[in-house]
């Protein structure tokens, strides 16, 4: 009998199923105002401080609460209703906006009042990840999980290319403006996510004791292919950070200055939309975990092309099939995980996930600003994407089942 999975809709069905484009629709208003608040608030306080301590303050006030409320966010997305969960996370950050937007308008906000509202957000994006991330196969069609993961990473991606640069925009025209859009954002992906409505198993009315706040990290522990799988991308991400590099890239190797530096961050968002666009037309039904791998691997050696390459347009080719790589591992991954975890450990899980990216994303930025410090830009980034190839052949060894995964089920 052929399994459900095999079955081959088409987007546009995909898209007329009414939980799954709110779901869509929340997550990407979401993401587009998490990626204004990047630029506004970073001008924002340089222009009220002129403090570069100041300017990194940002990232680490908002992750402190992420990393110590991760897992009782997971656990709270597999007690309570999801939508709910991922709503009420969105109302605080529209609210939160809305206080930015009024104390810039009026000229009162200060530094230590941004400082509390970032730590708000990330306390509200701690919450709200892991349950967006178990609400999605709820949301999406019997068999349409693959498809549904790659809308939901290209709405990323389209706000991670479209957000900075509307952000600075906005900003130009009135510093109270990006903080008024992420307002408007926030509350129409409430009202989206509120407007959810999906039939899912029983929730788990386990009281929050410490074994079941960690059970995820018991359940990634106890499945080989999970742990495979999430701590693959755990090393790619912390050796493949060559990203963080683009700045010396752009003014002391490729010599393009400031244009070049935005146009190289734009690269591996570009392709991986790009591949987006086809795997929701096209999906990978064959030798799933094989092509996870062979993703990796790509990833790694498009890294080490861009590393080497001096010439302006072989990078941005490097960077773009990188970010294609990158998209595959991604959307494997993400069904991988999904598919093989109980709808009532989804939350846990996910949570575990969450951290997981943040950490790898956090430490590569510093791992890779570490070596070049040492050994210099180029060997650095060449060091990384070998590193990130060498990781994909030993994972392929010591998680042989997930190399021999066929087919998503």
């Amino acid at each position: 009998m052929t399994s459900p999975l095999l079955i081959e809709p088409t987007p546009a069905r995909l898209l007329a199923h009414r939980p799954f484009s709110l779901f869509l629709g929340a997550r990407t208003f979401s993401e587009f105002s998490t990626q204004v608040a990047v630029v506004a608030l970073g001008w924002h306080v340089y222009a009220l401080t002129g403090s570069a301590f100041d300017l990194g303050m940002i990232g680490l006030v908002q992750f402190l609460p992420m990393a110590v409320l991760v897992f009782i966010a997971g656990h709270a997305a597999d007690r309570f209703k999801r939508q709910h969960v991922v709503r009420l996370c969105q109302l605080v950050e529209g609210v939160t906006a809305a206080f930015l937007a009024w104390g810039t308008a009026r000229g009162w906000l200060t530094v230590h009042q941004i400082f509390a509202s970032v730590a708000v957000l990330g306390v509200a994006a701690a919450f709200e990840s892991p349950a967006e991330a178990a609400l999605l196969p709820n949301v999406a069609p019997e068999g349409m999980l693959q498809r549904a993961t790659a809308l939901s990473t290209g709405a990323f991606q389209v706000a991670m290319i479209s957000g900075p640069a509307v952000g600075g925009f906005a900003y130009a025209i009135s510093p109270a403006l990006p903080f008024a859009m992420m307002a408007a954002f926030w509350s129409a992906a409430a009202l989206m996510s509120g407007a959810i409505r999906v039939r899912v198993l029983a929730a788990d009315k386990e009281p929050p004791t410490w074994k079941s706040l960690f059970a995820g990290v018991a359940f990634v522990r106890s499945n080989p292919a999970i742990l495979g799988t999430i701590s693959l991308d755990l090393f790619a991400v912390l050796l493949g950070g060559a990203t963080a590099l683009l700045p010396i890239y752009a003014r002391d190797i490729l010599h393009t200055g400031p244009w070049g530096l935005g146009v190289l961050r734009a690269a591996p968002a570009i392709g991986a939309l790009m591949m987006t666009a086809y795997i929701a037309h096209h999906s990978i039904t064959r030798r799933i975990g094989m092509r996870m791998f062979q993703a990796v691997i790509v990833f790694g050696a498009a890294t080490v092309v861009f590393a080497l390459s001096r010439s302006v347009l072989l990078s941005l080719a490097a960077l773009g099939i990188a970010g294609a790589a990158d998209t595959i591992s991604v959307v494997i991954r993400i069904s991988l995980v999904q598919l093989a975890t109980p709808d009532a450990m989804r939350g846990r899980v996910g949570a575990v996930n969450y951290l997981f990216i943040n950490a790898s994303n956090q430490l590569g930025e510093f791992e890779s600003g570490m070596a070049a410090a040492l050994f210099g830009a180029m060997p650095a980034a060449v060091l990384g994407g070998i590193g990130t190839i060498l990781v994909a052949l030993l994972w392929m060894r010591l998680f042989s089942s997930l190399r021999d995964v066929e087919r998503l089920e």
